[in-house]
């Protein structure tokens, strides 16, 4: 008899799955409003599935406001449960809310709210989780000063109750915040620390393949492509594994945008037509590519035009942001240098005129490659010309000269200073 009505309420959810969204979501709403009482476990098992099933539904359908008024309306029956199951519930559902919607404030209300109903109802292990999904909402949403309060008081809770699994992601937290203030040095103090305690337990896919892309980007950041290009490839078979696509897609773009600051851009074809590769094709995919072949051709004009192109999907992301903006810099250098090189005077107005840029921008960019030595020259910009001098008729006549000198000065203040003493 029991195994019958326990077959009936599996069943009642699954029969949800072959109907239409709208009519599913009103099925199983019913479900979900049914009156049980603590002693009906089958009761208690077909809510607790309809919930979670009902909370997928409206996330697939981006139904926000319906899925934070499921949270609210089923924290009565959260008591019925053991604390396992409805932390378990709570922590579900605010992740499926938060894919639909992890960038306003409504979002930053809701994991509050849901973590003074975990304080109230004294479930301090919840609320450690919840506090560490709204750190991961302050760093979306550039709250870094809030991020960085709450991160060090929940390492301090964490370390003594040795919670390491959760540990670690607030430390893999902080590790980004700091990275986005550009505090290096503090960022990889925390990821150290992030992975050393994760090397005493078992670290989930998903959570590793964080620490790699995290190591990935520092690397990256001390133009170490080659370890940084090592540490995304395994984060994007990592976040493979377990089906995250969107993770997977950014570790590919990593991966990518690797190979091209390697001077390798001919590889990122190769990369792309590979089997793990193929599913994940998209715009990010699509953005590398065309940075590639204008890499590929040394091309200034193609390069600006998949800026200009792509121009969202570069913004958003400030890790790539930052490296395409080195790799303009150097693909604009390299342009001035060849295009310099013929003349030993010409106007910077006809070079402006050859790479298709303003003459402004030009003119500054000179001044600075002369500065930095990167060509001998003199800039005048009264007559708007570039005077350039040939490396190799440079000599080091004067500069052994005046080493001589300096040589001499100190031979003759020597023996001054010794005739003194014997006078």
């Amino acid at each position: 008899m029991t195994t019958e009505k326990s077959l009936e309420a599996l069943s009642a959810v699954e029969k949800s799955r072959t109907m239409p969204p709208e009519e599913a979501m009103q099925f199983l709403y019913a479900v979900v409003r049914r009156d049980v009482t603590a002693d009906n476990d089958e009761g208690l098992k077909e809510k607790e599935q309809a919930i979670q099933r009902l909370g997928e539904l409206l996330s697939e359908n981006k139904k926000k406001d319906d899925l934070s008024a499921l949270l609210r309306f089923i924290r009565p029956f959260l008591n019925l449960v053991s604390k396992a199951k409805s932390a378990k519930l709570v922590r579900n559902l605010l992740d499926l809310f938060l894919e639909v919607d992890a960038e306003t404030e409504t979002a930053i209300d809701l994991c509050r709210e849901c973590i003074q109903w975990a304080k109230d109802e004294k479930r301090s292990f919840l609320r450690q989780n919840l506090e560490s999904r709204l750190i991961a909402l302050y760093l979306t949403t550039a709250q870094y000063t809030s991020a960085l309060d709450l991160g060090s008081v929940l390492l301090r809770e964490l370390k003594k109750l040795d919670d390491k699994a959760l540990l670690v992601e607030v430390q893999l937290l902080e590790s980004r915040v700091y990275y986005k203030l550009s505090n290096i040095t503090k960022s990889r103090a925390a990821l150290t620390s992030a992975r050393t305690t994760a090397n005493g337990i078992y670290c989930p896919p998903k959570m590793q393949a964080g620490l790699d892309v995290q190591a990935g980007i520092l690397h990256a950041h001390d133009l170490d492509f080659k370890m940084g290009y090592s540490y995304f490839y395994d984060a994007f078979e990592g976040f493979d594994s377990v089906n995250h696509a969107t993770f997977a897609a950014k570790a590919l773009k990593y991966l990518l945008l690797c190979k091209i600051l390697q001077n390798a851009p001919e590889d990122v074809t190769a990369l792309l037509t590979s089997k793990l590769a193929l599913k994940y094709h998209g715009e990010s995919t699509e953005a590398m590519s065309g940075v590639a072949t204008a890499c590929k051709n040394r091309s200034l004009r193609e390069l600006k035009e998949v800026f200009t192109q792509h121009q969202e999907e570069f913004s958003a992301d400030d890790v790539v942001r930052r490296h395409l903006d080195h790799l303009y810099d150097n693909l604009l250098e390299q342009n001035l240098l060849r295009l310099v090189e013929p003349f030993s005077r010409v106007q910077v107005s006809h070079i402006a005129s050859l790479i298709s840029l303003e003459q402004d921008v030009v003119e500054i960019k000179l001044s600075q490659m002369i500065l930095d030595k990167k060509f001998l020259g003199i800039l005048d910009q009264g007559a708007g010309v570039l005077e350039v001098f040939d490396a190799s008729n440079s000599s080091q006549t004067y500069t052994s000269a005046v080493d001589t000198i300096q040589t001499m000065e100190k031979v003759v203040d020597g023996l001054y200073n010794r005739a003194r003493k014997l006078s």
